[in-house]
């Protein structure tokens, strides 16, 4: 008897994840961004058409460039440092018209009430710097937050066949197993333990 389908739609995104892999498949490290509130992935195609006789003879899918938009609660500054390739000196981190942001990597989770999860792997990308916002504070405090974009490319996938830029696995509830494969295929390392995970973001 086949599996049965999900029709479950997600109510929530966490784990964000990101590793620096340059031109290599394993990630120099995997640091996590906390606090993640909303994500967009842009994966575009076109069906191209050739004619012929007044008709058309052949159709064939041109896809588009991959395109990430992330909004979190609040991006550190080390964790801009990282993704956009900053410099930092005398502990000031500074951005010009020559910052070089590495390839990354990327993991996300889409959460769903009955405790499932949906992992989504982005393998090659690069993150562009965000714009600087700020808001006075009036009569009621409201919480500003933080939307950073970035472009992917495909890449070579251990057991694929052909390059991807996107892979997908699936968890239910207390399962880790499809995740724990994702991670070794999109970082080169395992899921990081609390121990293990080099934690950005902010607490509260």
């Amino acid at each position: 008897m086949a599996e049965q389908k999900n029709y479950r739609a997600s109510t929530g995104v966490n784990e964000f994840y990101y590793g620096a892999v340059g031109d290599n498949v394993i990630a120099d490290y995997v640091e996590r961004v906390k606090f993640l509130q909303t994500i967009t992935v842009e994966m575009p195609q076109e069906p191209v058409r050739a004619y012929g006789d007044n008709q058309t003879a052949e159709i064939a899918v041109s896809g588009g460039d991959v395109s990430v938009t992330a909004g979190f609660h609040k991006i550190p500054l080390e964790d801009k440092e990282k993704l956009l390739g900053w410099e930092r000196v005398d502990g000031i981190i500074a951005t010009g018209s020559n910052d070089n942001p590495p390839y990354v990597a990327v993991i996300f989770a889409k959460t769903f009430e009955d405790g499932s999860k949906e992992y989504v792997g982005l393998p090659k990308g690069m993150f562009t710097r965000p714009s600087v916002t700020g808001n006075s504070k009036g009569e009621s405090t409201e919480f500003s937050s933080e939307e950073i974009t970035a472009s992917f490319m495909d890449r070579e996938v251990e057991g694929f066949s052909k390059e991807k830029s996107a892979l997908f696995a699936y968890d239910k509830k207390g399962e880790t197993t499809n995740r724990d494969a994702l991670f070794l295929k999109i970082f080169g390392k395992p899921y990081p333990t609390d121990e293990e995970e080099n934690t950005g973001g902010v607490e509260g």
